[in-house]
């Protein structure tokens, strides 16, 4: 789905959650409503909806060593989006303190060898990049900041400015479930009660405003370095 703002630079939206009614996508569509706030013309990429396979065929990659090899069409497809976009933003679920299979899957096809990395000019030099993950932690379990150090290096370092984006930043949402949920020192998982009514409501509301935080921070960003 592609939403229009005449006259805007673009930023790409990529949702990976398999649920439309999940919070992962309300905190995307939360986020591409943000961006064209900010004057940004948003392509929303749910890679669910769209059908996106993240599994790696030759198609993708028939020649490695070749920098200038026919890709998939699906590949270059997706590759066209990305090019088209000054702006980047993933918004995930947290999974083993890593991103899930199918945004795993699309940075593997379509940030392919010569054409996301393996050029003496990267491509993709000078976009930026937001990486807002949701975790099911509690802001106070001892995991967050080991999580959160995992996600810069392998995110910012491992994929982002190692494919020459100008600036990445992770945004890690904690307390995204119903129910606060904490593993204690021998690894038994304690799940507190649901919260519901007004609770639920101010809970929502400040997931919301944390999440809207990471995203003026990162534009309050670009506006400094224009």
């Amino acid at each position: 789905m592609t939403q229009h703002t005449s006259g805007s630079r673009t930023a790409l939206v990529v949702v990976a959650h398999h649920r439309a009614d999940s919070l992962t996508a309300h905190t995307a569509r939360r986020t591409a409503a943000r961006l064209e706030a900010a004057g940004y013309r948003v392509d929303l990429l749910d890679l669910h909806a769209e059908g996106f396979d993240p599994r790696m065929t030759v198609a993708d990659q028939p020649d490695w060593g070749n920098r200038e090899k026919a890709y998939s069409e699906e590949a270059r497809a997706h590759m066209r989006r990305v090019l088209a976009a000054e702006v980047v933003v993933a918004v995930f679920p947290v999974y083993w303190q890593s991103v899930p299979a199918l945004l795993k899957g699309w940075i593997d096809r379509v940030w392919n060898y010569g054409f996301a990395y393996g050029r003496s000019k990267p491509r993709l030099a000078g976009k930026r990049m937001l990486w807002l993950g949701l975790a099911g932690a509690t802001a106070d379990d001892g995991v967050v900041e080991g999580m959160r150090s995992v996600l810069e290096t392998n995110l910012s370092e491992g994929i982002a400015y190692y494919c020459g984006f100008a600036h990445s930043s992770v945004g890690l949402l904690t307390d995204a479930e119903e129910r606060p949920q904490r593993v204690d020192a021998e690894g038994n998982l304690l799940v507190g009660d649901a919260v519901a009514g007004a609770e639920r409501e101010a809970q929502y509301a400040d997931f919301d405003r944390r999440a809207r935080e990471y995203v003026e921070k990162f534009l309050a960003w670009e506006r400094v370095a224009a």
